[in-house]
């Protein structure tokens, strides 16, 4: 992800747009020679950074400092750079063909996630554990049903980035205003010719979809559609590491630990779930950018204005990085997460008199009980369901099964969800 947002894949990105450009405007009939071209190829990715930062002190513009930079490294082809473009070609277009990389790497770690994440769910489908609503104890479940409710969510952010990855439009070469005029004047007012130049551009640049419609720039719709997906992810971090810490204190699930591992300065026995609170620290982050797009877009000036130009510099890649670090601790935390089976046992025992009550009400209904009265009952004596039980005429048989874990359909859930909806994805 650092790779995708450096400054040698943004320029050597814009560089290549610029040949792709060149070549486009060639096959439509401009006097560019293939010597021209071949001389920008070879100095792709070759760029000289001092020489890009002379002059930019000089021109106070990143865009015509490349320019002068790509020109003196491909003389022949000095006087065609950038030829019938604005900025935005560059800029913009690179920004989409580093958020479509991006979004591609994304969806290549939560695939392995989930992979990770369904061979536990399958190993423990029909282990029972305490439910908890309201973090207070409730029917039970089974560990394999818990870790699907993570998995769900993080299912539907990989779907998502495979949408938006599969969905992004193009800007193309639309000019100073979206118009393309500049093109047209080029082609002598021909408008097939202009159309085609954007079509070539984005042939050679692998996507499929091109704004037809678009400003100077393309809408930033696109980018807070796109990072909203992020967002999501972000979210669903938080809420699968905020569990974790929370079982963790239960001690029913932990972190693997390194041996010498530390958990508190001060309290040599602390140990602490650190993986899952930095997911949580970073994710909190994430939702806060991903909010950023939403204030851009909205503040758009007519056919674009340049505030937008230093935020998004630091939010996209921002935004990227620190999703891609949220999935690396998770698939970090999910490959050596420990599940404690003896205290998770322990636990449920523990709360087996109380959930019972509702088993005990079910049994007593079926039997012709008012439910409002027995519920009133059990609830006015939640310690005495067994004696409440046998008054309201159940057999010993049916008062003892009541008293066992009740996980109802949760393993065959668990086994439906992955080969259903899981599997189809990570196979």
């Amino acid at each position: 992800m650092s790779a995708i947002f450096s400054a040698q894949y943004k320029y050597s990105t814009w560089r290549r747009l610029w040949v792709a450009l060149a070549k486009a405007e060639k096959k439509l009939g401009l006097p560019i020679t293939n010597e021209q071209i071949q001389e920008m190829e070879a100095q792709v990715d070759t760029i000289d950074f001092a020489l890009v930062d002379n002059y930019e002190k000089e021109l106070h513009h990143d865009v015509m400092a490349h320019v002068h930079a790509f020109g003196d490294a491909a003389p022949r082809a000095k006087g065609i750079i950038h030829l019938g473009a604005t900025s935005c070609f560059v800029t913009d277009n690179t920004d989409l063909l580093q958020m479509r990389a991006a979004l591609s790497l994304l969806k290549s770690k939560c695939i392995s996630l989930l992979k990770i994440m369904e061979k536990t769910a399958k190993e423990y489908a029909d282990l029972p554990t305490l439910g908890y609503t309201h973090f207070q104890p409730a029917q039970p479940t089974t560990v394999g049903k818990r870790i699907c409710l993570w998995l769900q969510d993080f299912v539907q952010d990989t779907r998502d980035l495979i949408e938006r990855e599969e969905n992004i439009s193009f800007l193309g070469a639309k000019g100073a205003t979206g118009t393309q005029s500049s093109s047209q004047q080029l082609f002598n007012g021909d408008a097939a010719k202009s159309e085609e130049l954007d079509a070539l551009i984005a042939q050679e640049m692998g996507f499929k979809r091109v704004f037809t419609i678009c400003g100077q720039t393309y809408t930033r719709k696109q980018d807070q559609r796109i990072l909203s997906v992020l967002e999501g992810l972000a979210a669903t971090s938080h809420k699968c590491a905020t569990d974790i810490r929370l079982l963790s204190h239960e001690g029913e699930m932990m972190e693997k630990r390194g041996e010498k591992q530390v958990g508190s300065s001060a309290m040599p026995h602390k140990k602490n779930p650190i993986y899952s609170e930095r997911i949580c620290g970073l994710a909190r982050f994430l939702i806060s950018i991903c909010q950023n797009p939403a204030y851009t877009l909205a503040t758009q000036w007519l056919e674009r204005s340049l505030d937008d130009s230093a935020n998004r510099r630091l939010v996209i890649p921002e935004a990227f990085l620190t999703a891609d670090a949220i999935l690396e601790l998770a698939t970090h935390l999910f490959s050596g997460l420990t599940i404690d089976t003896q205290t998770i046992e322990k636990n449920l025992n523990e709360q087996l008199l109380l959930l019972s009550l509702e088993n005990i009400l079910m049994h007593a209904v079926k039997k012709g009980g008012d439910r409002q009265e027995i519920h009133e009952k059990l609830r006015a004596n939640p310690l005495k369901g067994k004696e409440v039980a046998g008054e309201l005429g159940l057999t010993t048989e049916e008062i003892e099964a009541c008293f066992k874990p009740q996980i109802g359909r949760a393993k065959e859930q668990v086994l439906q969800f992955l080969n259903a909806e899981v599997s189809p994805l990570i196979h």
